[in-house]
């Protein structure tokens, strides 16, 4: 069971719009490009955020090498990094971006230090879990057997 309430994962998905995908791949079977897809397709400006792809373009943005190289304000940074790869990443984000919501980390991914510095800033951490699929959870997409919640898939 997941240690945050329904509300706030709504609100956070609710007011957020600007997303940077920390170690998104160009790998279409990797969790980090189908997810960074996904909430691209459902509206998010979804920023790719990986030094080895810097330069290259994914769902049609350029790819930056870090968190420094975005010249925009971001809601939420989207960590699909190793847990000890966190605390950096995080120390980044708080600089480069002061009016930062949401830090989320995957699944698989927990730091507590570097959530409790985030949180001192104002700033609301996620652990282990995904936004994609809490989106698809919170907002009545899960399809299971061929129906979405009560409608009857196309695909059937």
């Amino acid at each position: 069971m997941s240690p945050y309430s329904d509300s706030l994962l709504k609100d956070v998905l609710k007011r957020t719009r600007v997303i940077a995908v920390v170690g998104v791949s160009m790998n279409p079977v990797r969790p980090s490009y189908y997810v960074a897809r996904y909430l691209s397709l459902k509206g998010y400006t979804v920023i790719p955020v990986n030094p080895g792809h810097a330069g290259k373009t994914l769902f049609g943005a350029t790819i930056m090498g870090s968190l420094r190289d975005i010249d925009r304000p971001v809601d939420m940074v989207d960590i699909f990094r190793r847990s000890e790869a966190v605390p950096p990443i995080v120390d980044e984000a708080l600089q480069a971006f002061p009016d930062l919501g949401t830090i989320w980390m995957q699944i698989g991914v927990e730091h507590e230090e570097a959530a409790a510095r985030a949180e001192a800033h104002g700033v609301t951490v996620i652990q282990n879990l995904c936004p994609k699929m809490e989106y698809q959870r919170l907002f009545g997409e899960l399809r299971m057997g061929g129906f979405a919640t009560g409608v009857i898939s196309s695909k059937l």
